[in-house]
């Protein structure tokens, strides 16, 4: 086949600016082959080279105790919990290819977060995902949520790794654009982690694993553009995964490190061999020479541009030591997966690729590379006008509810809140007998064997807040996240995050942007969770707008005695209910005003940094002590749906609460508001002295608001309902909505 002359009509066709032309020319002192741009152009693209927003995730902070790698180093984030053994965990999207494929979109998105984890030596022990969709009530809605629930099940399941928990939301500002956000977490021994680098000028380049083909081609590109009329007619740029093969690969993965045998190993995602060569190249040496001849394809008459861009998956490449081929080559048969010698390193600075023997790419291998040479911008920004409007809408002009037990009900059946069971009965969650809190019952908890330790995983982000104020949203996503861990248990250590917005180059999107990556920031600065990695996710938007800006955090917390395990339901009849926090009645931007009214406004719920982490002492302190039944954050829907929660959660044994309350406001606000800050605990009434002294020392204020017990859920004189009620409509909604 010939290639094409590149000219700047090509150039832009690949996605590249008049000024990227003019550099790619500057880098390389000649024109292009049509080879080298693709590669250009697919490095260049905003999924891979991060240009537009590098510049901004340099301001995370990424220093902490634990941390065993820097943000960015290798393919996850890396976290000590002793003992000799460390945490590999990392959170990334797969929007776009859900949009128009939603179950090989969301499949192949488990399958690249899976191969992120055990490159580096980890062994896979829980997946987590979050969901975002439109208005359930849509037919092509369910259609893309069943898709993408189902993708992540098969490829979990298959794989043989326990998907333990997450988050859905539904909200018609993604209606055109689902987010798909996976996260996996690994063991690994200190000695045995790898690292994604090429170095030792004539050490071999091995590919292994399923052979290439067409699918993915130009996948990171079409990750790096709005989705429009056209884009289901990229469904080829969808990979196609093979749990079973992945398994395979783990496993023979996992061999060649624990023999020694590899310099440094990286799966192929985003941009397939083009990414995981120039990327090892320019960590290492710098210099690499790959022969495409003897790559293996399942296609015939395949280019060279087809077999460097595609993103078939369940693929790696290793540099392995010298000496270790047939080593190397044994495990693979041993696994029964094909491999072959593809290249050599070399002691130069480019990435030189051969086809026909033919030279037909010779690129200095940083040029393409995130913190090389790759392109960086610093975009205009411009706080949107709604926001202003919005954040001074009189809340108080609405009005009040006559039937507080009716709004109860409507809020428990709102696809928000209520029970994602239609979600995670589709996952294998036990899968290894590791699964120490089930799905549902508060933040993922997964033990480690031939430990007393356990780790706790949360992911969380209110996207109606960071619409509404994206720097306290952006805090609140971190606190929350945070909360949610410690009321299991477990303290908080570290972040991953996937931050999920629109289109870079409107001021508006790029304001939310930096607004919400500075409280990240701040609340991991003042929680103490330092950013590992993650992924930036831009251009989710299609012609009827940008989806709710989504900075979703992945938040791990280390369980150092398995005995503090906690969950949120009460276990107790007589137990005394403890509020720790302050009830104000921020009700903008709640479920509430959504539900009720049918609004997104007001002024999102405010934080205070420094008394939240107090709270998050106190609750930690009070678990470790050892007088704790349960601990459930108030979060979505407010007080009243929390005690809810706590009520019928543990459907085998629901237990009622009588709750009295004061109301210096509106009533409905202190029901219903999401104030930030807030955990219900529930102790034995003799315990109560105990956790006084606790929030006295760390200057929390604590208010005892009831009792556990009884069949109905009472709050003062406003709310008076069955629990068992309660739960059928809670665990039934989103099941009635799918089976319509």
């Amino acid at each position: 086949m010939k290639e094409p002359v590149v000219d700047l009509k090509l150039a832009k066709e690949h996605g590249l600016s008049d000024d990227e032309y003019q550099y790619m020319l500057d880098i390389l002192g000649r024109s292009a082959s049509f080879t080298e741009l693709g590669i250009f152009s697919v490095m260049w693209s905003e999924h891979c080279s991060y240009k537009n927003s590098i510049s901004m995730l340099k301001t995370f902070p990424k220093e902490g105790e634990r941390l065993l790698v820097k943000a960015g180093e290798e393919n996850a984030g890396l976290i000590d919990i002793g003992d000799g053994l460390a945490v590999a965990f990392k959170i990334e999207s797969h929007n776009h290819p859900s949009a128009v494929e939603p179950y090989q979109g969301a499949a192949t998105g488990i399958g690249g977060i899976l191969r992120d984890i055990f490159s580096m030596g980890a062994r896979p022990i829980a997946a987590m995902n979050s969901l975002r969709f439109g208005k359930l009530s849509e037919p092509r809605v369910r259609y893309l949520f069943d898709g993408v629930v189902r993708g992540i099940g098969d490829y979990g399941n298959c794989f043989g790794v326990p998907t333990v928990g997450g988050e859905v939301y539904f909200d018609e500002s993604y209606h055109g654009n689902p987010l798909v956000n996976a996260m996996a977490v690994g063991i690994v021994k200190h000695d045995a982690v790898a690292k994604a680098i090429a170095s030792d000028p004539g050490a071999k380049v091995v590919i292994f694993g399923s052979a290439t083909g067409r699918d993915g081609i130009h996948g990171a590109t079409f990750a790096s553009e709005e989705i429009d009329e056209d884009s289901e007619a990229k469904r080829p740029q969808v990979q196609v995964g093979d749990p079973f093969a992945e398994k395979l690969i783990l496993e023979a993965t996992l061999e060649m490190i624990k023999k020694d045998l590899l310099i440094g190993i990286q799966d192929m995602g985003a941009a397939g061999i083009t990414c995981s060569t120039s990327e090892m190249a320019a960590k290492g040496t710098g210099g690499m020479e790959i022969d495409l001849d003897k790559v293996p394809l399942r296609e015939d008459g395949m280019s060279a541009y087809e077999i460097l861009l595609s993103e078939s998956q369940e693929r790696m490449l290793a540099v392995v030591k010298k000496g270790c081929e047939e080593s190397v080559k044994a495990i693979c048969d041993k696994w029964d997966l094909e491999s072959e010698i593809i290249g050599t390193v070399t002691s130069g600075t480019n990435l030189v690729i051969k086809r026909n023997g033919k030279t037909v790419a010779d690129i200095p291998s940083d040029s393409l590379v995130l913190g090389g040479g790759a392109p960086v911008y610093h975009r205009e920004s411009r706080e949107p006008e709604y926001i202003k409007a919005l954040q001074a809408f009189d809340v108080d002009s609405l009005p009040e509810p006559n039937d507080y037990n009716s709004v109860v009900r409507t809020l428990l059946a709102s696809p928000n809140i209520a029970s994602k069971e239609w979600v995670y009965k589709q996952y294998d969650h036990m899968v290894r007998s590791n699964t120490v809190i089930l799905p549902g019952l508060g933040a993922a908890v997964v033990r480690i064997k031939g430990t007393r330790r356990a780790l706790a995983m949360s992911t969380d982000c209110n996207g109606r807040y960071v619409y509404l104020d994206a720097n306290t949203g952006g805090k609140i996503a971190v606190a929350e996240s945070a909360r949610n861990v410690v009321c299991s248990g477990a303290k908080p250590v570290a972040i991953t995050n996937c931050l999920n917005f629109g289109n870079p180059y409107k001021p508006e999107i790029y304001w939310q942007f930096k607004e919400a990556i500075a409280g990240i920031s701040a609340a991991c600065l003042a929680l103490e969770t330092p950013v590992t990695g993650g992924n930036v996710s831009f251009y989710n938007e299609n012609p009827d707008g940008a989806v709710f800006p989504t900075p979703v955090i992945g938040m791990l917390g280390v369980i150092d005695d398995i005995e503090h395990v906690t969950s949120s339901c009460f276990k107790k009849a007589g137990d005394a209910i403890v509020l720790l926090g302050e009830n104000r009645g921020e009700i903008g931007g709640s479920e509430y005003l959504a539900v009720q009214f049918g609004k997104v406004t007001g002024r999102c719920p405010q934080i205070d940094l420094d008394f939240e982490g107090r709270l998050q002492d106190c609750c930690l302190e009070a678990i470790r002590s050892g007088f704790v039944h349960s601990a459930h954050d108030v979060s979505d829907g407010g007080l009243v749906v929390a005690l809810a929660e706590c009520c019928f959660l543990n459907r085998e044994k629901m237990l009622g609460a009588s709750v009295n309350l004061k109301f210096t406001g509106r009533a409905d606000h202190v029901l219903f508001g999401e104030d930030q800050s807030r955990i219900l605990l529930s102790v034995p009434e003799d315990e109560v002295s105990k956790l006084t002294m606790l929030a006295q020392k760390h200057k929390v204020p604590m208010h005892v608001i009831g009792k556990v017990g009884g069949d109905e859920l009472v709050v003062s004189d406003k709310i008076k309902l069955n629990v068992v009620a309660l739960a059928a409509v809670y665990f039934g909604s989103i099941r009635k909505i799918m089976a319509a």
